[in-house]
């Protein structure tokens, strides 16, 4: 028989564990009985009373698991060394929140019995707020990596997880590796719904800090945008200096350059040069941070495992 792993990373969503729980144990029974499942939770230091909750639904169902995290490390950390860490011949991920409809778990696995390695949600369209979705459709088309509004849902087989294991990467991306690396995927349309319960713990900067992982991990466009940029404005600027000469030689009498374009001029260039020393700065901690090679996560404790809480704490 075979077995599917379910992971729903979470971070106090003590209003939706529960809930989530028994929608996804519902649905692979009621549709997929022919399947063996695990659930697994990976909790990422919540301060509610999620872990409560988490230990009560272990105590009562073997087949339900959970990883608590020591501290908070992060909404790509987490998910991803909680894929690492399960037993099943492949891997479901979905939010706790109820915004990866748990209707999608047969289209995954009618898609992956199919031949299909990778099976993936896609929004086609979505019931948060229309601005954010319009920043991310803006995002997503900037970097070209995924045409869709692709959020980690997805299944991803065995011996995808496999190659997961061997990138050995201490900051990853999901979404940019299976992207860039990925076996042939199929993509299963669907509406995004809003959360059942809770709020989102998303806000500008954790936003901001994705944005910035995957523009400075999976494309070079920074740097060439760098490049392109600094030496259109060189050649602007050479023109209008040359231009600058010229009418001063015709006209050195009535042609009055002033300071504001100079001004105007330094201003812009300067400014310039800030962003991009920004930027660069980004590339620089992306590669410290490789460099440390520290851990994706450490544990504190694991439930229902056959192996101790920090046995895989290296991977």
């Amino acid at each position: 028989m075979k077995k599917i792993s379910v992971l729903i990373p979470c971070y106090n969503e003590e209003e939706n564990v529960v809930p989530i729980s028994e929608a996804v144990i519902g649905i692979i029974t009621k549709e997929l009985p022919q399947y063996d499942y695990e659930l697994v939770f990976i909790d990422n230091d919540s301060t509610d009373k999620t872990r409560e909750l988490l230990r009560m639904l272990c105590a009562k169902n073997p087949k339900i698991k959970a990883i608590f995290n020591a501290r908070n490390f992060g909404q790509f950390n987490s998910p991803y060394y909680g894929i690492l860490q399960v037993t099943g011949d492949c891997v479901i991920s979905m939010v706790a929140d109820f915004q990866d409809p748990v209707e999608l778990i047969p289209k995954y696995v009618h898609e992956w019995e199919n031949g299909y390695k990778i099976v993936i949600g896609i929004k086609t369209s979505s019931k948060e707020n229309p601005v954010m979705y319009w920043l991310r459709s803006c995002y997503y088309k900037l970097i070209r990596k995924l045409s869709e509004h692709f959020t980690g849902s997805g299944l991803y087989d065995r011996q995808f997880i496999e190659v997961l294991r061997n990138l050995n990467d201490p900051t990853p991306f999901l979404r940019g590796i299976v992207a860039e690396l990925g076996f042939k995927r199929k993509e299963i349309p669907y509406e995004q719904p809003k959360r059942r319960a809770g709020k989102t713990h998303n806000n500008f900067y954790k936003l901001y800090d994705a944005a910035m992982l995957s523009f400075t991990s999976y494309t070079k466009a920074g740097l060439r945008l760098a490049t392109f940029f600094g030496a259109f404005c060189g050649g602007v600027s050479f023109i209008v200096a040359v231009i600058y000469l010229i009418m001063k030689l015709l006209y050195w009498d009535r042609f009055m350059a002033g300071m504001a374009p100079l001004l105007i001029g330094m201003c812009f260039l300067g400014s310039v040069q800030i962003f991009f020393i920004g930027l660069l700065g980004e590339y620089i901690m992306s590669i410290n941070t490789r460099v440390m090679h520290r851990p994706l996560v450490v544990e504190e404790e694991r439930i229902n495992f056959d192996t101790p809480a920090g046995a895989q704490e290296e991977v």
